[in-house]
C-alpha cells in the first residue's frame, strides 16, 4: 500500500533535495578552477 505524505512535508524533501543538489553543483565548480586547486593540493601537503 501506498503511504500518503501531508503536502507540506513533500514540498520539504523536494526543497532539500534541491538545496543538496546546489551545494553539490557549487563544490564541483570549485573544482574546475586550477587556483582552488592548488590551495587544496597545498592545505592538503601542509597537514604531513
Amino acid at each position: 500500500m501506498t503511504e500518503h505524505r501531508p503536502l507540506r512535508q513533500r514540498i520539504l524533501t523536494g526543497l532539500g533535495y534541491a538545496l543538496a543538489a546546489l551545494v553539490l553543483l557549487a563544490v564541483f565548480g570549485l573544482y574546475t578552477d586550477p587556483d582552488f586547486m592548488i590551495l587544496m593540493a597545498d592545505q592538503i601537503w601542509a597537514c604531513f
